[in-house]
């Protein structure tokens, strides 16, 4: 199964007061560790989306070129939010050969590969078929404590769907919460944790997870 990756990296952080993509997060901006996380875990082709400082963030991503290859998506209408994001990305995605797509946000630091492989192995793995097709279920989405949280596994076949409820500052959870008999909701609280920054107050305490009180290398502002 071919599994494309899809790293949204494209918003301005107005609360963070700075784009997230450019955050240094151990030692690497997030933008770069996104892409990293999508490679490790096998996903082929490596897509992400750029708006806010655009510029900036393709000169950060093709010095550290850590993947072999990755194509920039540039988003015009970035500052409608998520959305716009999503439909480049997916928009780009339809002249590749992928089968399904995983598609990470920039801001989610504690997302490992092993979690993005068992969103592509169930979906790989599973007899539920995607609606006019016999393979594979339309949706795997990653799940903490029984809810569905990012990141998310989309099958081909609902990609034009998705783009077209994605509005505003609304991602693919449209479509997931409209098609729930579609979705498989898959247990990953043993692989991590979902939590993302969105203000400086939370880069201050994710920086140092509570389990174990170790101090994470944050770039200044």
């Amino acid at each position: 199964m071919e599994v494309a990756g899809l790293l949204l990296a494209a918003g301005a952080g107005r609360r963070l007061g700075r784009p997230k993509a450019l955050v240094g997060w151990d030692g690497a901006p997030l933008v770069v560790r996104g892409l990293r996380l999508l490679d490790a875990a096998g996903c082929s082709p490596l897509l992400v989306t750029v708006g806010a400082a655009a510029d900036q963030v393709v000169d950060v991503v093709r010095s550290a070129e850590p993947m072999g290859g990755v194509e920039i998506v540039r988003v015009d209408d970035w500052p409608e939010g998520m959305g716009a994001s999503l439909r480049a990305g997916l928009a780009a995605l339809a002249a590749t050969t992928a089968e399904a797509v995983v598609i990470a946000l920039v801001d989610q630091p504690f997302v490992e590969p092993d979690l993005v492989r068992r969103l592509i192995a169930t979906a790989a793995g599973s007899p539920e078929p995607v609606p006019g097709t016999a393979t594979a279920p339309a949706a795997v989405v990653a799940g903490f404590g029984g809810r569905p949280r990012n990141p998310v596994l989309l099958h081909r076949a609902i990609w034009p769907d998705v783009a077209r409820l994605a509005q505003g500052d609304v991602g693919a959870r449209a479509w997931l919460r409209s098609h729930p008999d579609d979705v498989i909701v898959v247990p990953c609280d043993d692989l991590g944790t979902p939590e993302d920054i969105d203000t400086q107050a939370d880069l201050a305490r994710l920086a140092r997870p509570p389990e174990t009180g170790s101090q994470r290398s944050v770039a200044p502002e």
